[in-house]
């Protein structure tokens, strides 16, 4: 082949020319500025912008049309996955390109948008959209790490699952679902979106053990919507896999969080004398947040009924509270038979409080419980049975505000209310109003510190008002209660100051400026042709005045009694005595001029004495003193104490023993008294033993003086007359007692005592605990957080609790010499097993010889029922009450309960 070398030269001598003097851009001058236009790009389609053409003329191209395929009207298809997919394992995650599958093997998880999924196994199909998921099974033939499928909060844990990306639906394989307070479990679930799921054979159920539970209800076809609804069709209860009848054709079960209004079911029983009935059936009204209402009814077949009311009201930092209306209407054997009775009882309770941080200055609380004096003893509702031997209800509403400053002010308006169930008395203010400004010290330095009897100085004012209504339990509520209401004020300004005399004595001195206001007095004279006295009341202002004056001193004193020897670990180390004497000195004078006097005269005219009188002896805040008084009062209170040896070896000091708490004695002695000068010493005490479980309460009342042939106090020592020193006239002891051994659990205890309290009773089950199973229920269920191990072996220390109270009563005022009351209560519980328990409560008078109302209680726990045995075997009340039921609130209606009632005679 030729070589043309000429060729070659030229054409590499042209490229040398053309790279030498060619160039396709000027190159500015140095220092030369290039102006820009700054062109807002919402103005570019706007304005015509002009360019500076290059030598070279811009040839024009022809215009290219647009693709008609860019503006097609056919939508893209959507990407193959729509979220990020967030996905682990821990030994291998491997794909498959040709079947475009991935797989996840051991702790696998995989997050996609709002669905997650953790399971031995997972598999995903990006062809078809599909996640598949199971369980892994071991080297001993155990399937573990079974799926958990989370999406949109609800949780479900399957054998294994398959679920579509794209549809969002699912087929989920022997499933396990928390339904609110029970649980699902399906052989097949189809899961239609997040918040539909369709069951078929389902099993709905509130146990524990979800392998083998001891109940459910066998769902056949079902639609569940989490956090709302449960919609089945036919559904019965099995019991251990054995079928029963009760069942329904189709069936609603709420799954609300929230409070949701239904029905509740009522108890079915037989009385002998009201014929057969339903109780505590009726509606509950959720009607806000903060506000429900609950409306329960009671019916007899011979006409009686009765009605409650219950509502319960809350607000978060501000208050709380509760108001229960009752209406019973009974009636006794049949309308035309002798025996025949209708009367109607009542009762309302109302408590309320307010939250210490919804305001500082002011507060209001209500505590309210009136009625029907006899209600709690003829009352058949079971709730009421420890209230029955309650012997007063009382009231009281009160708002109280405080303005800061110097001097503070306060005051408080309340309304009480007192009833006695036995005399059927009450006794009312509407209102009382108290007022008071706070001390203040006229002498006292600037530098704040108080030294001497003139810097401590001090008086306040204090404002008290009552409306006071005496009525009886017939005429409550009714305008005859108020024709006899009194009112009154009464001020008073106490002046007192204190200070140290001998650096170990206390003085304190005072008095007292007292002013009542009356709007009722009363006028005094003898009818001699009627032969009575008469009694004028007198509507009208009227006011007196009186004052006192009162001084006392008193000092502490201790002693140390010292056991410790050198070489020696006693036992008691020390007894320490604590006194503290007391001396004061009380003068009273006389306000003669508030009273008058008038004359009663006999038949034959003749004037046989004077009768003196105050027209203010109907007020509310007493009568003026008439008599001159001028006593000396003297006290002194002890208290005991020991140091022994600890016990535990490892504790380096000894411990410290209560031997008496209290121990006082008072007495006073008149100087301007005439005769019977000394008042009666008194002496009362108290102490605990067994680590303060055991309370011990003392009291008695020494009289010096001797007794007449007629057992009237006279003016002569009951030494002088060939007695003692002092003659016991009353003595008294309490006792109460509450043991338990260390295993014993009091755990749900406190639900029985709130409705004790509440209807004005005891704070403890010495009377007996509420028979409305049916509400305990939840307090049960909620309270039942036992851990069950895998080994359990029985304990030999089997749980108990004791509770007694004893109180004996001494009267021998005028040589009776008798024991005015004399009474043992007992009330006790024993875990005879985990799921057993037995208790009782009663008492014996060993005044009258006879029990007090008996109860014995029988508990067991199955699981996810409780089955509850009350019995009153004797007495007014002879009772029994049975109930089983299912723990769960949402099941609380799933019960059998059967009760004989007391047969209460009107």
């Amino acid at each position: 082949m030729r070589t043309n070398n000429f060729k070659i030269l030229f054409a590499l001598s042209f490229t040398v020319f053309i790279n030498t003097f060619s160039y396709a851009q000027d190159i500015p001058k140095e220092n030369q500025k290039i102006e820009r236009t700054v062109i807002d790009p919402i103005d570019i389609e706007a304005e015509q912008i002009e360019l500076t053409a290059d030598s070279l003329d811009i040839a024009d191209y022809p215009e290219k049309a647009q693709d008609s395929t860019i503006t097609d009207s056919i939508k893209p298809k959507k990407e193959l996955l729509e979220n990020i997919v967030v996905y682990h394992a821990d030994d291998y995650t491997k794909f498959n390109n040709k079947k475009h599958q991935l797989q996840l093997y051991n702790q696998a998880r995989i997050e996609y948008g709002d669905m997650k999924i953790e399971a031995g196994i997972i598999t995903i199909d990006y062809s078809t959209n599909t996640v598949y998921a199971k369980g892994i099974i071991d080297t001993l033939d155990a399937y573990t790490q079974k799926p958990v499928f989370t999406q949109s909060g609800n949780v479900v844990e399957p054998d294994s699952i398959v679920f579509n990306t794209e549809s969002q639906k699912a087929l989920i394989y022997n499933s396990q679902t928390e339904q609110g307070e029970g649980t699902v479990v399906s052989q097949i679930t189809k899961k239609e979106n997040d918040s539909v799921y369709f069951v078929r054979n389902a099993k709905y159920t509130t146990a524990s053990n979800l392998e083998d539970p001891d109940y459910y209800i066998k769902l056949r076809k079902a639609k569940i919507v989490p956090g709302k609804k449960i919609v089945t069709g036919l559904a019965n209860i099995f019991i251990y896999d054995v079928p029963t009848p009760v069942g329904l054709p189709f069936g609603f079960f709420p799954q609300s969080e929230t409070q949701t209004s239904g029905i509740i079911i009522p108890t079915f029983g037989e009385q002998n004398d009201r014929g057969y009935f339903l109780q505590n059936g009726g509606y509950y009204f959720a009607i806000s947040d903060y506000f429900d209402l609950t409306v329960l009814g009671d019916y007899y077949t011979n006409g009686s009924w009765a009605l409650r009311l219950e509502n319960t009201y809350a607000k978060r930092y501000k208050f709380r509270g509760n108001f229960n209306l009752r209406y019973e209407s009974f009636i006794t054997s049949e309308r035309g038979f002798p025996d025949y009775a209708k009367s109607t009882i009542y009762n309302v309770r109302w408590t309320h409080s307010q939250d210490s941080k919804a305001n500082p200055s002011s507060r209001f609380s209500a505590s309210v419980n009136l009625g029907s004096s006899n209600y709690y003893q003829l009352s058949n509702n079971q709730a009421n049975v420890p209230n029955r031997l309650n012997n007063t209800l009382a009231s009281s509403i009160s708002y109280s505000k405080t303005f800061q400053g110097e001097p503070q002010v306060n005051f408080s308006v309340t309304a009480s209310h007192s009833q006695n169930t036995q005399t059927e008395q009450i006794n009312m203010t509407l209102p009382t109003f108290q007022g008071s400004i706070g001390r203040m010290y006229p002498f006292a330095s600037k530098s704040g510190s108080k030294k001497g009897i003139i810097q401590n100085v001090n008086f306040q004012y204090n404002l008290r008002g009552e409306n006071r209504i005496q009525t009886t339990d017939s005429l409550f509520f009714k305008p005859g209660m108020f024709d006899d209401a009194k009112a009154g004020f009464q001020h008073s300004i106490p002046l007192t100051t204190n200070f140290k005399v001998f650096k170990h004595f206390s003085v304190s001195a005072s008095t007292n400026y007292n002013e009542v206001w009356t709007f009722k007095t009363v006028n005094k004279y003898y009818d001699p042709e009627e032969e009575e006295e008469v009694t004028e009341t007198i509507n009208g202002f009227d006011s007196f005045r009186t004052y006192n004056f009162s001084t006392s001193v008193g000092t502490t004193v201790y002693g140390m009694f010292n056991f410790e020897k050198e070489g020696k670990d006693s036992k008691i180390k020390a007894i320490r005595h604590v006194m503290r004497p007391s001396l004061s000195y009380n003068i009273n004078p006389s306000f003669e001029k508030y009273y008058d006097s008038y004359e009663v005269i006999d038949a034959d005219g003749n004037t046989s004495g004077e009768v003196e009188y105050t027209r203010f002896e109907d007020g509310i805040f007493g009568t003026p003193n008439k008599t001159f008084s001028s006593s000396v009062g003297m006290s002194l209170s002890n208290n005991f104490e020991a140091k022994v040896r600890d016990k535990d070896s490892t504790a380096t000091e000894a411990k410290k023993v209560i031997l008496l708490n209290n121990l006082n004695f008072s007495t006073a002695y008149n100087v301007a008294g005439d005769s019977l000068n000394w008042s009666p010493l008194r002496m009362t005490g108290g102490t605990q033993f067994f680590d303060n479980q055991l309370s011990v309460n003392f009291g008695a009342t020494l009289d010096p003086y001797a007794l007449d042939n007629n057992n009237n106090k006279i003016d002569v020592f009951n030494i002088d007359s060939g007695g003692s020193l002092f003659r016991l006239t009353s003595g008294n002891l309490t006792a109460s007692w509450a043991f338990s051994n260390k295993g014993g659990d009091k755990k749900g205890k406190d639900k029985n005592m709130n409705e004790n309290l509440e209807g004005g009773g005891r704070d403890d089950d010495l009377f007996g605990v509420s028979e409305d199973f049916s509400r305990a229920q939840k307090t049960d269920y909620d309270n039942d957080d036992k851990e069950e191990s895998e080994e359990s072996f029985y304990s030999h220390k089997i749980p108990w609790s004791l509770r007694l109270a004893y109180a004996v009563n001494y009267s021998n005022s005028r040589r009776q010499n008798e024991i005015s009351s004399h009474s043992l209560m007992f009330s006790g519980d024993i875990q005879l097993t985990e799921n057993w328990s037995i208790g009782g409560s009663s008492g014996y008078d060993f005044k009258n010889l006879g029990f007090t109302p008996t109860q014995l209680r029988f508990g067991r726990d199955l699981q996810s029922f409780t089955m509850n045995f009350s019995w009153t075997p004797f007495g007014p009340y002879k009772s029994w009450n049975f109930f089983i039921g299912i723990k769960a609130s949402m099941l609380q209606d799933l019960k059998y309960e059967k009760r004989r009632q007391p047969d209460i005679q009107l």
